[in-house]
């Protein structure tokens, strides 16, 4: 074999070596990290740890469950059953109106809804805690009754909502709850609806609207009553906004027709069935 035989040879085996020896090391670089799926997987894993935006993409929103399993949708059904009747009073507490209610309320062993107004629940704590005390429930109206709310920014609802829910406990003392929130003059947002069920409160709605806001008469306002009663259990009275004596006199009315149809009262539901 001459020199440059020889010389030709150690070129070609050195050739070879260099190219077994990168072989190893890309073999050994594959074995040690995933393939290209296996990475955007592990990211996947690690942005799902730190929780997913809901589908709308707001904390509480369409697609999240508040930690109250309290739904967002608008009671429309009793605790009590479906021949049930709901009585729910609104806009007050007020210091001549709800001691009156009360009574009638006492008198038919009826609980209610009280839906208050976050600034009269704090002129009023002796009212709030009274209705309490009796055994009813208690419902968030908003600070200011604005039946514009549903055009406002949303922060704005999120503020007449959750300050009048402060305003409502603090008065009632005790750990009581507000359990449902009512829009006033039921306008209802998505995101009114969300941002109370995520505060543990039922949107509640009615089906039987009385009228005696409007002060229409009490022989009107218990006709009113009869001719809606089908529409769904859950029935409207005010106790605040101006003077109520007909709703204190319909009421106790209603109650007496109510008992002589058998129709029982309870509570509007707050969770799912």
């Amino acid at each position: 074999m001459t020199r440059t035989q020889k010389h030709s040879r150690r070129a070609r085996i050195a050739v070879a070596a260099s190219a077994a020896a990168v072989a190893a090391t890309v073999w050994g670089v594959t074995t040690l990290l995933p393939a290209d799926e296996d990475h955007h997987a592990a990211r996947h894993e690690n942005a799902s740890d730190h929780g997913s935006a809901p589908a709308d993409g707001k904390p509480g929103g369409p697609g999240a469950t508040p930690s109250t399993a309290v739904p967002d949708g608008i009671a429309h059904a009793s605790e009590a059953g479906g021949n049930a009747v709901d009585i729910t009073i609104d806009d007050g507490p007020d210091p001549r109106w709800t001691p009156q209610v009360l009574d009638v309320l006492a008198k038919y062993d009826v609980k209610a809804v009280f839906c208050m107004i976050g600034p009269q629940a704090r002129a009023h704590p002796d009212l709030v805690r009274k209705v309490v005390a009796a055994g009813h429930r208690l419902c968030d109206h908003t600070m200011d009754h604005d039946t514009a709310m549903a055009r406002k920014p949303v922060a704005y609802q999120e503020a007449q909502i959750l300050d009048a829910k402060r305003l409502i406990e603090e008065a009632a003392g005790g750990g009581a709850k507000v359990e449902y929130y009512r829009a006033p003059g039921g306008a209802f947002t998505p995101d009114s609806r969300r941002i109370a069920a995520a505060a543990g409160m039922r949107p509640l709605g009615w089906n039987v609207d009385t009228k005696d806001f409007g002060r229409p008469g009490t022989a009107a306002i218990v006709a009113n009553v009869k001719r809606e009663i089908g529409n769904g259990p859950t029935v409207l009275f005010h106790d605040g906004g101006g003077d109520r004596r007909q709703t204190v006199a319909a009421l106790d009315q209603v109650l007496a027709w109510l008992g002589e149809q058998g129709r029982p009262t309870g509570f509007p539901v707050r969770t799912a069935p």
